[in-house]
Order: C-alpha cells, then structure tokens, then sequence
C-alpha cells in the first residue's frame, strides 16, 4: 500500500461499496485556491509551453460546472495558438439528453468551423464526455485529454459528488454508468488519449481515472488538487504538450528533466493493453 492509499485509508466500507476519498483529502481540496494563484505567477513560464496550430479545441466543464469554470483553460490555450471553445450548453447537470445532443452538435459545429479535427479537453465529468464523443466520431476527433475524469467508475463507487449527482440527476445515473462502466470490457478509445490524475484528489478516487495503456492511450501524474486541475500549471503545461504534436506523430508525454520533479512515475499497477 503506498503512501496516497494510506491517507485514504480502507477504499471499502462493510457493505462492499467503494468509498469516496477521505475527509482529510476533501479538505485538501481548498489547494485550489493556491493552485490559481500559481496559474497567474506561472505565466511567463508557460508561455514557453508548447504552441499551438490552430486546431479547435472543445473544453467540457465537470459536475455542476460550467464554461466559467474552464475560462482560465481555454484563455491559455488560446494565448499559446489554439481555438480553445466552451461547450455552451450551462451547467453540467450529467447526461441529459440535453446534454448528450448538445455535445454531440457543438463537435460537428466546430469541426465545420475549423475544417480540422477538434481536440476535446473534459474535466471530470467532462472527460467521461469526451471519450465517448471520440468513441462515436473518431474521424472528427484529434485526441481526448481527461482531468481528473473518472471513466472507470462503476457501480457502487463513491465520490464526494456521488450525493449530489444523485440527488440533481437520479434519471441519468444510468445513461452515466453505461458509459463509464466496464471499461476494461470496451473497445478502446480509437484516438489517443491522456488521462491526467492526482493521488491527491479528493473529490474522486483516483484509481478510477487511470486509463489502459497503450502506445496511443497514456497516464499523466499530477501533484494537486481536483478542483484545481484546470489551472494547476503542471496540468496546463501537460496539455500544452500533448496539444501540440503534428497530427498524426502523437508519442507519449515525457517532462524535460528539470521538471521530472513535478510529475510522479504513474501508478505502476495501471492496466496494460495485450
């Protein structure tokens, strides 16, 4: 057991339910806060991230969440080259076939704008979004970035928005576990795809956001927050990278070695494709 699964202690309770992560790590979740501060004193370093095409880029917001939330994202991507875009559909109340339609429209929306296949960036819920667009629409879709996005719930698993999403999206619930269960039972996502993850995280297990890899699919540790995913500079300096590769030559994420520090060796347990 390492040092991450020791704060959280038991992941199970006496029914056989995955439990969420611990209060100590929800409490560890007001770093947010100082990771927003880090994403303003970081700037003159992350203009030297990598730089952008001009592709489009659709950002997809998480629970309860909005084009708000992903302001500071896409206000960086487009300073580094990139036609960074809001999804455009409110706050993020789950699956709704709102929801599920609107996605759907504002991809081919983009793609027709653009001409050109569209990254697709999803925060927590939003990455669970996102990798079913790119399941349904692989010619349209570039590749898929997921922060902190726990596909592969199932179930019975636990989060500290488990109560609320019930409670605001009972009715959804199913189309949410359709889509995120039995990953591993899945096709895999036909485009490459970077699952960004903190041990840390104290809203959803992190176990649950790890993706099987593969020389297209990859996993990224971060030091932080999930709240603060979408301004930790670490992150946006990741999804600069990844961002940035010609279309078509995507190889996986290395940090340079003076930055090694700052991005832990991914779980070593996480899947492997055969």
């Amino acid at each position: 057991m390492d040092a991450a699964e020791r704060t959280q202690g038991s992941a199970h309770d006496t029914h056989g339910a995955v439990r969420a992560p611990s209060a100590l790590l929800l409490a560890a979740e007001q770093r947010a806060v100082l990771e927003f501060g880090a994403f303003f004193a970081a700037s003159p370093l992350l203009r030297m991230a990598g730089r952008g095409d001009r592709h489009p880029v659709l950002v997809l917001p998480g629970f309860t969440a909005g084009d708000r939330s992903t302001a500071p994202l896409r206000w960086f991507l487009r300073s580094q080259g990139w036609w960074a875009h809001g999804w455009h559909l409110g706050p993020n109340f789950g699956p709704t076939r709102r929801v599920v339609n609107g996605i759907q429209e504002r991809l081919d929306e983009l793609h027709g704008l653009h001409g050109r296949a569209v990254s697709i960036v999803g925060w927590s819920l939003g990455g669970i979004y996102a990798r079913e667009l790119a399941r349904r629409n692989p010619t349209i879709v570039r590749q898929v970035i997921t922060l902190g996005s726990p596909f592969r719930m199932v179930d019975g698993d636990r989060s500290w928005a488990s109560g609320a999403y019930e409670s605001l999206a009972p009715a959804h619930r199913a189309e949410l576990l359709r889509i995120a269960a039995k990953e591993e039972d899945r096709e895999p996502v036909p485009v490459p795809t970077t699952a960004i993850y903190s041990r840390t995280d104290g809203i959803v297990r992190w176990h649950t956001c790890i993706d099987t890899v593969s020389p297209r699919h990859e996993n990224v540790e971060v030091r932080g927050s999930h709240s603060g995913l979408g301004v930790n500079p670490t992150v946006l300096a990741v999804i600069a990278d990844r961002l940035a590769q010609p279309e078509g030559r995507w190889r996986p994420f290395k940090p340079a070695p003076w930055a090694a520090v700052w991005y832990p060796k991914p779980a070593d347990w996480a899947p492997t494709a055969t």
